[in-house]
């Protein structure tokens, strides 16, 4: 998934989206120690993913840092 594409969700649905892509790397790596793995670079992809889901949530929650402090003043 692009990381323009995440940018549009909520925050709630990156948390939802984060969980899933934990998932499937945890399942990804148990097939592909039972029975191996077709495609070799599904559990990177899914890596690098779930790192630009987390990356987006580290944004959204500095952004609404950055607004409380605002308020604050």
């Amino acid at each position: 998934m692009k990381a323009k594409e995440l940018r549009k969700l909520s925050l709630q649905d990156l948390l939802k989206k984060e969980e899933e892509l934990r998932k499937e790397i945890l399942n990804l790596r148990f097939k592909k120690q039972i029975e191996g793995l077709k495609d070799k670079m599904a559990i990177r992809k899914a890596r690098r993913d779930l790192a630009r889901v987390l990356t987006i949530i580290r944004e959204k929650q500095m952004e609404e840092q950055k607004k409380q402090m605002e308020g604050q003043k």
